[in-house]
C-alpha cells in the first residue's frame, strides 16, 4: 500500500501540489471570514449578555447540521464549487471562535475591569488593552480547533465540485483506487497536523514573550 502511495506521489506530484495549494486557499479564505466574524460576534455577545443565548444557539444549530447537508442547502443559492465550500466552512468555523472568544472575555477578573474603570479607562480601552490580551490564549485554543476542523471538513466539499485534496479522496473512492484515497487522506491529515503544530509553537512564543514582560 505505502509503495503504491509513494509511487503515486512521484508520478503525479504536480497534480497533488496543485490540490494542496487549492485546499490551503479554500481553508485559508474560510478561516479568515470565520475567525473575523466569530471574533466580532464573540465580543458583541460578551458585551451584550442578552443576545448571547440567541447567537450561541444559532451557531450551535449550524454546527449540528452535517457538512454534506449544509453544502447541499447552499447549492441553490451559491451553486457548486469553491464559493459554496468557503461559505459552508466559514459557517462551521463560527462556533469555536464565538464560543472561545465569549468564554475568554468572561474569564477576565471583574476586579481588574473595575480597577481600570476607576482609573478612567474607556470601554474600548478596557476591551483592547485588558480583556482581549487576558483572553488571548483561550481564543487561540478556539482557533486551533477551528483550523483542524476546517482542513478536515474541506475534503467533503469535493462532492459538490469544489477543489482541494478532497478531489483525490473522491476520485479514489469513485474509481475504487485505495492508493489514491489514502494519498489524499494522508496529505489532509499531515496538513492539519502541521498547522496544529505551527499554532502550538506560536502560542508557546506568545506565552514566553508574556513572561518576559
Amino acid at each position: 500500500m505505502l509503495n503504491s502511495v509513494f509511487t503515486l506521489y512521484i508520478e503525479r506530484w504536480s497534480w497533488f501540489m496543485g490540490l494542496l495549494l487549492e485546499h490551503i486557499w479554500i481553508c485559508g479564505t474560510a478561516l479568515f471570514f470565520g475567525s473575523f466574524i466569530g471574533l466580532l460576534l464573540g465580543i458583541w455577545i460578551a458585551e451584550r449578555e442578552y443576545f448571547a443565548p440567541v447567537i450561541m444557539g444559532g451557531v450551535n444549530f449550524v454546527y449540528t447540521i452535517p457538512a454534506i447537508s449544509l453544502l447541499g442547502l447552499l447549492i441553490p443559492f451559491l451553486g457548486v464549487g469553491n464559493k459554496t465550500a468557503i461559505m459552508a466552512l466559514s459557517l462551521y468555523a463560527l462556533l469555536p471562535m464565538v464560543r472561545n472568544t465569549y468564554a475568554g472575555l468572561h474569564s477576565v477578573d471583574a476586579e481588574i475591569i473595575e480597577a481600570a474603570r476607576g482609573m478612567g479607562s474607556t470601554a474600548l480601552q478596557i476591551l483592547l488593552r485588558i480583556k482581549l490580551p487576558l483572553a488571548l490564549f483561550i481564543i487561540i485554543a478556539g482557533v486551533r480547533n477551528m483550523v483542524v476542523m476546517t482542513i478536515s471538513v474541506a475534503s467533503i466539499a469535493s462532492f459538490i465540485g469544489a477543489g482541494g485534496l478532497g478531489v483525490a479522496v473522491f476520485r479514489g473512492i469513485a474509481t475504487n483506487n485505495l492508493a489514491m484515497t489514502f494519498a489524499g487522506s494522508l496529505m489532509i491529515a499531515l496538513l492539519a497536523l502541521f498547522c496544529e503544530l505551527l499554532l502550538g509553537q506560536f502560542e508557546k512564543y506568545l506565552k514566553k514573550r508574556r513572561r518576559m514582560y
